[in-house]
C-alpha cells in the first residue's frame, strides 16, 4: 500500500470517530501532518461532535431517500394527480376543460361546499391544535418554541409553492401528446418537447421560488438549531410549526377555492334567472351538524357528574341538542337527493356490505380463534383449512360461488333447497331486499328499510368465507401473546371461563380487534374483485358497491375527471371513519 492510500484510510477512520487523532500514535511526523492538514480542510459544519450528527443524520436520510422516492411516486402523486383531474371534465380526455368543483357538484349536489367548508375548519383546528400544545409544552418543560415559528411556517410556504410548481408543470406535460401530433413521432422530438416544458418561464419560475423558500426555511432552522445549548437539540419544534403552517396554508386555498367556485355558481344561477339556495343549506346543515356535536360532547360529560342533578340537566341538554340538530339537517335529503342517483345507491351499497360483513366475520373469527386455541387434536390442520379461501385466488373462488349461486334450478343451491321442499331463488339475480322479501313484499319499507339486495347478501356471504380465516389467524396470535399466568390468577379467584373471557383475554385483545376491525372496515369500503366477478345485471345495481360505480365512470363512461371525484370523496369516507376509529380506540383499546 502507498504511503498517500494509508494517509487516506487513516484519514477515514478519524473521520468517521468525530476527527479524533491519537497524538500519541506512532505513526511519522509526515503521515501526521499531512492528516491534521486532510482534517483542517474538512468543512466545519462536519467537525466535531455536532458534525458527527450531521453526518448521521445525513447518512439516515440517504438510505431512507429510495423509500420516500417510492411513497411519492406511486403514493402521493397519484393522489394529487386524482384530486387535479377531478376539477377537469370531458369524454375520453385525460386533459379535459377546468370545472373547477363541477364534478364534486354533480356527484352529491351543494353538500361538497359544505364539505369543503368543514375541512378548511378541520385543517384551522389541528394547526390551533399545534400552537396550544406548544404553549402547553413551553410551560411545562421551559422551552423556547417561538423561536422555531417562522421557520417552519416559512419551510411550509416553501412546500407549497413546491406543491404550486407541481400543478404548474403537470398540465403542460400532459400536453405534450397533443403537440407531437402532426410533428414526427420519434423519440428525438419528444425529448425535445420535455426540455421545452421543462424551461417554460412560469415552470422555472414557479420552481425556484419555491426552492429558494425551502432553503432559506430550512437553513434558518439548521441555524437556529447549532446556537441551542447541546442538551436541548434533541427537542425542537420544527415538524409542529411545519405541520401547523401546511395546514393554514392548506385552509387558506381550500377556503378560496370555494368562495370562488360559490361566487361562479351564483354568478350561472343569475344568468339563468334562477334561484340558489347555497348559503341557507350551507349554514342550516352546518349548524345542526354543530349541535349533533355539541349534544354528543355533552352526553359524555354527563357521566363525569357524581350529582343525579347535574347528570340529568346534561342529559336533558344533550337529548334537545339532538333534536334541534336534527331538525336543522332535515334539509339533507333533499341535498342528497339531488346528486347522483348511481353514487348514493353506491354508498347505500357499500354501507350495508360493511354492516353485513365485518361484525359477523370478526365475530366468527373470535369463536374460531377461541376454539382453535384449545390443545385439540389436528389443530394445525384446522389452522391451515381456515386460512385456504384468502390466500386462494380470488376471481378463481368468485367465480365457484358464481356457480353455487346460480340462478338456475339445478344449480347446488337451489337444489339443496329442493331437498327440502323450498321454492328455488334467484340469488346473485334477484334485485328485491332481504327484509322486503322475508315480509312477503306486502309492504313497501323503500330502499333503505328494505336492506341489502338478495344478491348482495350472496355476495357478503361469500366475504365473509374468504375473510374470516385471515382474522382468526390474527387473532390466534393476539391470544398466544396474552401471558398465562393471568389466567391461572383469575382461576384462583374464583372466575369461571366467561369471566376470565370477559375481563382478562377481550381487554389484552382489544388491540388486535381494533386493528382487525380498521382493516376490514377499510378494505370492504375499497372492495372490487370478487364484486366485480359475482355481480350480474339482473340484479338492476344492488350489488354496485362505490368501487364498481367508480369504475364504471371511469371504464364504461370515459368520465375521467368525474370518476376521480368519486374516488377522493371515497378517500374522504374513509379517513372520517379512520378518524372516528381512532377515536374511539384511544379510550378503548388497552395495550397493558
Amino acid at each position: 500500500m502507498s504511503a498517500k492510500s494509508g494517509v487516506g484510510a487513516l484519514a477515514l477512520q478519524n473521520w468517521e470517530s468525530g476527527f479524533h487523532v491519537d497524538s500519541t500514535a506512532s505513526q511519522p511526523a509526515a503521515f501526521r501532518s499531512d492528516l491534521r492538514q486532510q482534517v483542517r480542510a474538512a468543512p466545519s459544519w462536519f467537525r466535531g461532535r455536532q458534525g458527527r450528527r450531521l453526518r448521521e443524520m445525513l447518512l439516515a436520510y440517504s438510505f431512507l431517500a429510495p423509500a420516500f422516492i417510492i411513497i411519492g411516486l406511486f403514493g402521493l402523486f397519484p393522489l394529487a394527480f386524482a384530486a387535479y383531474e377531478s376539477t377537469l371534465r370531458g369524454l375520453n380526455k385525460i386533459v379535459g376543460s377546468y370545472d373547477g368543483l363541477g364534478n364534486y357538484v354533480k356527484a352529491v349536489d351543494n353538500l361538497i361546499y359544505i364539505i369543503t367548508f368543514w375541512m378548511a375548519a378541520a385543517l384551522v383546528y389541528f394547526a390551533v391544535q399545534t400552537f396550544v400544545r406548544a404553549v402547553q409544552e413551553q410551560r411545562q418543560e421551559k422551552t423556547e418554541p417561538a423561536q422555531w415559528l417562522l421557520p417552519g411556517l416559512l419551510t411550509a410556504a416553501g412546500a407549497a409553492l413546491f406543491a404550486r410548481f407541481v400543478f404548474i408543470l403537470l398540465p403542460e406535460m400532459l400536453l405534450i401528446p397533443s403537440k407531437l401530433r402532426g410533428q414526427a413521432n420519434t423519440q428525438e422530438a419528444f425529448r425535445a418537447l420535455v426540455v421545452e416544458t421543462w424551461w417554460l418561464p412560469k415552470v422555472q419560475i414557479a420552481l425556484w421560488s419555491a426552492i429558494v423558500i425551502l432553503a432559506a426555511g430550512s437553513v434558518w432552522a439548521l441555524l437556529i438549531n447549532r446556537r441551542m445549548p447541546a442538551d436541548r437539540r434533541e427537542r425542537t419544534y420544527f415538524m409542529p410549526f411545519f405541520s401547523a403552517g401546511i395546514c393554514l396554508i392548506g385552509s387558506a386555498a381550500l377556503t378560496w377555492f370555494t368562495w370562488t367556485e360559490i361566487s361562479a355558481a351564483y354568478a350561472e344561477a343569475l344568468e339563468e334567472g334562477a334561484g340558489l339556495e347555497l348559503w341557507s343549506q350551507i349554514v342550516t346543515i352546518s349548524a345542526g351538524f354543530l349541535l349533533l356535536l355539541l349534544a354528543w360532547r355533552l352526553w359524555e360529560s354527563a357521566s363525569d357528574r357524581s350529582a343525579n342533578t347535574g347528570v340529568a340537566l346534561r342529559l336533558v341538554g344533550a337529548v334537545a341538542l339532538m333534536a334541534g340538530g336534527w331538525v336543522l339537517i332535515a334539509e339533507l335529503p333533499r341535498v342528497v337527493a339531488a346528486g347522483d342517483e348511481d353514487w348514493w345507491n353506491g354508498l347505500m351499497a357499500t354501507v350495508f356490505y360493511v354492516l353485513g360483513t365485518v361484525p359477523i366475520q370478526l365475530g366468527l373469527a373470535l369463536i374460531l380463534a377461541a376454539l382453535l386455541f384449545q390443545k385439540i387434536r389436528g389443530q394445525t390442520l384446522f389452522r391451515v383449512l381456515y386460512f385456504l379461501p384468502y390466500v386462494a385466488p380470488f376471481v378463481g373462488t368468485a367465480a365457484v360461488f358464481r356457480i353455487i349461486f346460480s340462478n338456475r334450478p339445478t344449480a347446488p343451491l337451489n337444489s339443496l333447497l329442493d331437498l327440502f321442499g323450498a321454492e328455488p331463488l334467484l340469488w346473485l339475480s334477484e334485485p328485491a331486499g332481504i327484509i322486503q322479501m322475508i315480509t312477503g313484499g306486502k309492504i313497501d319499507l323503500g330502499p333503505i328499510l328494505s336492506g341489502p339486495s338478495l344478491a348482495l347478501v350472496a355476495i357478503m356471504i361469500y366475504g365473509i368465507w374468504t375473510y374470516v380465516g385471515f382474522d382468526t389467524v390474527i387473532f390466534l396470535a393476539g391470544l398466544g401473546a396474552i401471558p398465562n399466568e393471568l389466567y391461572e390468577v383469575a382461576d384462583i379467584d374464583g372466575a369461571g371461563g366467561w369471566a376470565q373471557f370477559r375481563h382478562v383475554t377481550l381487554p389484552l385483545l382489544s388491540p388486535t380487534i381494533y386493528f382487525l376491525s380498521l382493516y376490514a372496515v377499510i378494505g370492504t369500503f375499497k372492495a372490487f374483485n370478487h364484486i366485480f366477478v359475482l355481480r350480474q345485471a339482473a340484479a338492476l345495481g344492488t350489488t354496485d358497491t362505490a368501487s364498481i360505480v367508480i369504475f364504471q365512470a371511469f371504464k364504461r363512461d370515459t368520465r375521467y375527471g368525474y370518476a376521480s371525484a368519486l374516488a377522493i370523496l371515497l378517500l374522504l369516507i374513509i379517513l372520517v371513519i379512520t378518524l372516528v376509529n381512532n377515536r374511539i380506540a384511544s379510550r378503548r383499546v388497552f395495550y397493558g
